[in-house]
């Protein structure tokens, strides 16, 4: 009798463990599963990682700055494109906006779909809204006629401006007008297009060639750097690319 009774134990020893593991096999998959939707959910609605590729905006941002981009603030977009992440393999989906807690202003820094390539991802800052007049002078900015001022950290890296009258190939121009990227327009900024520059002033291809951002492309507003590194450092200096300073700053 005791036999057959520590038999039975030892059976339901056994079942027990098993159901045991198989619990926990589901649990830990529940919980990747509830992961993945969780981070999927806050990069499609509310905060975005990026990297800073190229000096386009230097040197308020630098190559090798990962950024948090805001995607709230200027309305949640659906997602345009679903498919394997990392991965070619998809297809493109008709795409909303939800309403805005605020809109796009001109100083902003805004991350955007690239008009051209929308499947590249640029980052501007933003300098004039629908309605409004950009004019260069000489390298000077004008925005409805008033000085636009430049950036604390922007910059101009040539040596002097190109003259007034030369123009500038690839340059933006719907009518043929002879303009370059320091003496550009009059134009007005069309209804629902904003006006993008680079602060690299004369390294940033930005509004000046491609022409207007459609409001659609717009991503969110650059947030804080979380990290910087500097890629031309070797790994054995690994420690000091690290650019600590900058780490968690805002970005203006």
């Amino acid at each position: 009798m005791s036999l057959l009774m520590d038999g039975a134990s030892a059976a339901n020893t056994v079942t027990a463990r098993t159901t045991r593991g198989k619990s926990t096999v589901r649990e830990w998959t529940e919980f990747f599963v509830t992961l993945v939707i969780m981070v999927f959910f806050i990069r499609v609605t509310t905060v975005e990682a990026f990297r800073i590729p190229t000096g386009s905006m230097e040197n308020t941002l630098l190559v090798g700055d990962f950024l948090l981009v805001n995607k709230f603030i200027y309305g949640i977009r659906t997602p345009d494109w679903i498919g394997i992440p990392f991965t070619d393999i998809g297809f493109s989906v008709p795409s909303t906006r939800l309403p805005a807690p605020s809109q796009v202003k001109p100083g902003d820094i805004v991350v955007f779909k690239y008009p051209l390539d929308r499947t590249l991802n640029y980052i501007k800052r933003c300098v004039a809204i629908p309605g409004q007049v950009v004019e260069i002078r000489n390298r000077q900015l004008y925005v409805d006629g008033a000085v636009f001022e430049n950036p604390p950290d922007s910059k101009f890296t040539g040596p002097r401006p190109i003259q007034p009258g030369l123009a500038e190939r690839g340059i933006f121009s719907p009518l043929g007008d002879a303009w370059n990227h320091d003496n550009f327009g009059p134009i007005t900024v069309p209804a629902g297009n904003y006006f993008m520059m680079g602060d690299n002033r004369d390294n940033s291809a930005d509004s000046r060639y491609w022409g207007f951002l459609p409001e659609e492309d717009i991503v969110g507003k650059a947030l804080i750097i979380y990290f910087s590194w500097d890629k031309n450092r070797s790994i054995a200096e690994f420690y000091k690319s690290v650019r600590f300073s900058r780490i968690g700053d805002w970005i203006y």
